[in-house]
C-alpha cells in the first residue's frame, strides 16, 4: 500500500509500505479521508517526543471496511465506518468503567513514544480493533466524518464539568478543538460563551458559530473583558484549549471563586500556580485527555447538523501531497483550521 511516512523532523515521504496485519479482533479499514491534527503538526517538529520516526501519523479518519478478523463479525466489507483514536484493551478495570482514555494499555493511532509505536491512518489501509469502530450513515461524508475524533475530544472536555444555563463560559483558543468545544458548550444552553484567540480569522469564525463575545488578547485585556461581561465575577468555567503556560495561568485569573478550569491543550509541560490563590478561591482544576467513547454520540451530532464541522475544513489534499500540507500548516502564513488528506 501507499503511505505518508514521517522520516525525520519536518520531513515526510510518500512511499510503499507493508499492508497492516489483520488479527482476529481487527477490522481492516480502507481509508477515505484523514484529518491532520494539531498534535501531528507539533509532532512533525520532532520536539514533542510523541512522534518518533519512522511513523505513519494520522488518527482523525473514516473509510470503508475492507475485511474483518474472525471475532469482528458485527462488521462487514463495504460498511462505512469511523474509529476512536485511542486503542484501548477493553479488558482492564478502567475500560470496564468505560474510561477508555485511561486504559492501562492505552495506545494512540499515529503516535510513537519510548513506550509504544502505533502506525496511523495516513495510508491506504489501517487495522483497528473492532470495539473502537462505529458505523456512520450515508448522510455523513467521509470528509465530515474525520471531524468526529476532534469533536469527541471537545465533547469529553465539556463533560468534565457540570454546566448550567446560568453559566458564563470562556474558551481560550479557537482552533479545531476550541471551535467544536464552543459549540458543544453552547448546545448545553449556557448563558454566555466568550472565546479568546490571537487570530482574527478564527475569532470571526467563532462568532459565526455562536460565540457571544470574542476577544483578541493581543488587542484587548482578556481579564478586563471577562470581568466586564460577568459583572465582575469571572467565568464559571474556563477551558484552556491552547496549553501554553501563559494561557493556563490566564485561565486561573479570569475564573470566578469556586469556578473550574479545564486544561485540554498541553503545548507546554509546566505552568506557575499560586497555591494560596487556588486554596482561598477554591478553584477546581481538571484535566481532559482524549475521549472516552463519545465519538459514537458525535456521529448523530454531526449528521443532524447540531454541530457544524464543515466550516472548519480549510482544504482537502491528496495524501501524496502530504508534505505540502504539513509545510502549509507549519508555516502559519495562511488562515487554516483543518486540512484533510485523501489516499
Amino acid at each position: 500500500m501507499k503511505a505518508l511516512v514521517y522520516t525525520r523532523p519536518f520531513t515526510f515521504e510518500y512511499t510503499d509500505w507493508p499492508e497492516p496485519v489483520v488479527g482476529d479482533d481487527d477490522v481492516l479499514v480502507c481509508v477515505k479521508a484523514c484529518g491532520i491534527c494539531g498534535s501531528d503538526v507539533q509532532g512533525a517538529t520532532g520536539k514533542t517526543g510523541r512522534r518518533i520516526p519512522p511513523l505513519i501519523m494520522g488518527h482523525e479518519a473514516a473509510g470503508i471496511v475492507e475485511r474483518v478478523g474472525n471475532n469482528a463479525g458485527s462488521f462487514q466489507p463495504r460498511d462505512r465506518v469511523c474509529f476512536d483514536s485511542t486503542v484501548y484493551c477493553n479488558k482492564c478495570e478502567q475500560c470496564k468503567l468505560r474510561r477508555y482514555n485511561r486504559c492501562e494499555k492505552r495506545e494512540v493511532f499515529g503516535v510513537s513514544t519510548d513506550r509504544f509505536k502505533r502506525h496511523g491512518a495516513f495510508a491506504e489501509y489501517v487495522a483497528v480493533p473492532w470495539w473502537t469502530v462505529a458505523k456512520i450513515p450515508d448522510s455523513l461524508s467521509f470528509r465530515e466524518a474525520t471531524m468526529l475524533e476532534p469533536l469527541s475530544i471537545a465533547l469529553h472536555a465539556a463533560n468534565r464539568v457540570a454546566l448550567s444555563p446560568t453559566d458564563r463560559i470562556v474558551v481560550i483558543g479557537a482552533g479545531t478543538i476550541g471551535l467544536l468545544l464552543m459549540q458543544a458548550v453552547r448546545m448545553r444552553g449556557v448563558r454566555k460563551v466568550i472565546v479568546s484567540d490571537i487570530n482574527s480569522f478564527r475569532l470571526n469564525l467563532a462568532r459565526q458559530l455562536g460565540a457571544d463575545v470574542i476577544v483578541n488578547p493581543s488587542e484587548s485585556n482578556l481579564g478586563d473583558v471577562v470581568f466586564r461581561e460577568t459583572e465582575g465575577r469571572g467565568a464559571n468555567v474556563t477551558f484552556d484549549a491552547v496549553g501554553y503556560a501563559r494561557t493556563f495561568e490566564s485561565a486561573l485569573v479570569i475564573t470566578k471563586t469556586g469556578g473550574s478550569v479545564v486544561a485540554i491543550g498541553n503545548l507546554e509541560k509546566t505552568a506557575t500556580i499560586n497555591i494560596q490563590d487556588l486554596v482561598a478561591r477554591e478553584l477546581t482544576i481538571t484535566g481532559s485527555y482524549a475521549s472516552a467513547g463519545e465519538f459514537r454520540e458525535c456521529i448523530d451530532l454531526l449528521s443532524s447538523k447540531r454541530i457544524c464541522a464543515e466550516s472548519l475544513i480549510s482544504d482537502v489534499m491528496p495524501l501524496c501531497d502530504g508534505q505540502g500540507a504539513f509545510d502549509r500548516l507549519l508555516s502559519g502564513k495562511e488562515n487554516l483550521i483543518k486540512i484533510i488528506l485523501e489516499p
